[in-house]
């Protein structure tokens, strides 16, 4: 006797790649110490890099500059890549970010429903307010990129 398969239905959301694009927003503070922005999402209670979902038809670039505008008020200018992430994401999708060096050109941080809180943390000192391991492993590869990623935040690139 042979058994047929029970044919199971995939959830079309859980089996749907998200691809979203963020950036590490560096800046030299008043010490000229790089300085890296996180942001507080106060719906999951963390802190982190502002990023988001890419739009359909948007580049990666194009996502991280506008989720990083949307997040902290701030336009800013590419410097370098730095990285990507992956993990599963609340509805169980798996999730990919790419990650970017910038620079602030201009804006201002105004709170909103989905960040309240924008701070400028030193590198060193930023691991020890980032929530999840993934985002301190992004501060490692900039670490690694800094010295030719560092000049060009001076330069004003």
């Amino acid at each position: 006797m042979v058994v047929e398969p029970t044919p199971v239905a995939l959830d079309e959301r859980q089996s749907e790649l998200v691809l979203a694009a963020g950036g590490l927003v560096l800046r030299r503070g008043d010490t000229g110490r790089v300085q890296v922005a996180v942001v507080h999402r106060p719906l999951r209670e963390d802190w982190s890099f502002p990023k988001g979902k890419a739009e359909p038809a948007e580049t990666l670039t194009e996502c991280a500059l506008r989720e990083v505008l949307e997040e902290t008020g701030l336009r800013c200018a590419i410097l370098a890549f730095v990285g990507t992430t992956q993990y599963t994401d609340r509805r169980n999708r798996p999730k990919i970010v790419a990650y970017w060096a910038m620079a602030p050109r201009s804006g201002v941080f105004r709170p909103s429903q989905e960040v309240d809180e924008l701070r400028w943390v030193e590198l060193g000192s930023a691991g020890q307010v980032l929530t999840y391991r993934r985002d301190r492993e992004l501060l490692d590869s900039l670490a690694e990129a800094g010295p030719w990623i560092f000049p060009r935040l001076a330069a004003g690139r």
